[in-house]
């Protein structure tokens, strides 16, 4: 029991250290920029070249952890962050963070998604929500304290040395993992999907580099284009590879399952949106309102908050309105909130903004916790390491739309308005665009049953409670 209740404590290590990262590195972008003579917004490649990391790898990790154990698998991909953060620490050009930013891709990779492996595979599901929103409370400390942290290192110190904060971290985890964390395997691990990994891989590596490197960086727009034709074509080569292979690197039947199928789908629209925000906030902080990055650290930390205060509410709102209401309500809200932070001047009163971005991140952090959730309602244990790889990359490629497509629109936005540089009004188009494709997300979740997930959320188990007992489907009465 009392290793139960530490699991997703010590899993959190994780995502703690993956976030902080995250948040971080956004808040030092435009720094970093000056630092290597890029432009701020060619560091777009940083944050996707961490995302194509992921994208990558993911697909392996469920077979990884079922061939070699759990644990074997987290303490490496632990391991390999590290260096990939001892990596940045010691780049001076652009090619070198993006290089040093896709290995920590590769450990980040390992890292989130086989641990949420392990804690799915390790709770009953009608403890799963709350075990979930249990992993990520201690992960969103990272978040809170990342962006003060980071805005104050790089404003008063260098911004290399934000990249340490990860090493004392990572050998926490190492050893709390080595400690606690079972080494669950599989008697009887399908052979591995060359072919599949290798198509799936190009086709999301090609995409997602495609995308970013468009405008006016680095590489000619014609080289864009063709990564993105080829990308595209690896991809529809390993939809068709995986119909006729019996154990596909990537299991694309589990959409069948209609949860998973809408979990993914209007999770992928939604997450666009978010995958904006950490990209064009401290930018238009930074190179728009002419914030330091203390300041504008000290300003987006406050989204967190509300993310982290909503982890304590979830179970009982999911119980209260059921997934597919909350789901499709709360899009539109949050896509709200994406929007709000297009309206944000050099003169907007910065109580006023932390109050959006307290709010916003509340609403935000219900919906991802109600999305992680609902994926794996249906979804069997012996299908949960595949369904948790093909979500994990779902995520992971909306994600970095996200920030491509913002770049992209913050570029458009510029030369739209005619100005060699970008300026503070270029970042309210660039976010109103996000956010009407996150709001998109609402009509996926409107095709949810309404007892969708009832095991998990409670919500139907409350509506069958009988005179009698005052009980229904084992969940405790309010």
């Amino acid at each position: 029991m009392r290793q139960s209740r530490l699991l997703p404590l010590i899993i959190a290590t994780a995502l703690f250290m993956e976030n902080t990262d995250s948040t971080v590195i956004a808040t030092s972008l435009p720094m970093i920029a000056q630092d290597i003579g890029e432009d701020p917004i060619a560091l777009k490649l940083a944050l996707t070249s961490y995302l194509v990391g992921l994208a990558i790898f993911i697909p392996i990790s469920g077979w990884m952890a079922d061939k070699f154990g759990s644990k074997t698998i987290f303490r490496a991909a632990i391991g390999v962050f590290m260096v990939g953060s001892l990596a940045c620490a010691a780049a001076g050009s652009l090619e070198g963070f993006v290089f040093a930013r896709f290995i920590q891709g590769m450990g980040g990779a390992m890292m989130v998604p086989v641990g949420r492996l392990v804690l799915l595979r390790s709770v009953p599901r009608h403890e799963v929500v709350q075990a979930l929103a249990t992993l990520t409370i201690p992960a969103l400390i990272g978040p809170i304290a990342g962006p003060p942290l980071g805005g104050f290192i790089t404003t008063y110190f260098n911004w290399r040395w934000i990249f340490f904060i990860n090493i004392p971290i990572g050998i926490l985890g190492i050893i709390l993992a080595t400690i606690y964390i079972p080494n669950i395997k599989e008697e009887h691990t399908p052979p591995f999907d060359f072919v599949g990994f290798l198509l799936a891989g190009t086709g999301f590596a090609l995409l997602m580099l495609g995308f970013a490197s468009g405008g006016r960086h680095l590489i000619p727009a014609e080289i864009s284009v063709g990564c993105v034709v080829i990308g595209a074509i690896s991809v529809v080569l390993f939809i068709l590879h995986a119909r006729r292979t019996p154990h596909p690197v990537l299991q694309l039947g589990l959409l069948k399952i209609p949860t998973f199928r809408i979990s993914v789908t209007g999770g992928s629209f939604f997450r666009i949106g978010v995958g904006a925000i950490p990209f064009l906030l401290p930018l238009m902080f930074q190179i728009g309102f002419g914030l330091s990055p203390l300041a504008s650290g000290s300003l987006t930390f406050i989204a967190a908050v509300g993310a982290l205060f909503m982890k304590t509410m979830a179970k009982r709102i999911l119980e209260l309105v059921g997934f597919r209401r909350l789901l499709t309500v709360n899009a539109v809200i949050g896509a709200s909130f994406i929007a709000a932070n297009g309206f944000f001047t050099p003169s907007t009163p910065h109580w006023l903004i932390m109050i959006i971005l307290l709010i916003g991140g509340c609403f935000r952090s219900l919906q991802f916790t109600s999305l992680n959730a609902i994926a794996y309602a249906d979804v069997s244990n012996r299908d949960m390491s595949s369904a948790t790889s093909l979500s994990s990359v779902a995520q992971q490629l909306a994600l970095s739309v996200g920030v491509a497509l913002g770049a992209f629109a913050l570029e458009t936005a510029s030369q739209f308005h005619g100005s060699p540089t970008i300026t503070a009004k270029d970042f309210g188009p660039a976010f109103w665009i996000v956010a009407v494709i996150a709001a998109f997300s609402t009509f996926a979740f409107t095709r949810l049953p309404p007892d969708a997930g009832a095991e998990m959320s409670g919500h139907r188990a409350l509506k069958r409670q009988t005179p009698s007992t005052g009980m229904g489907d084992g969940m405790e009465a309010p």
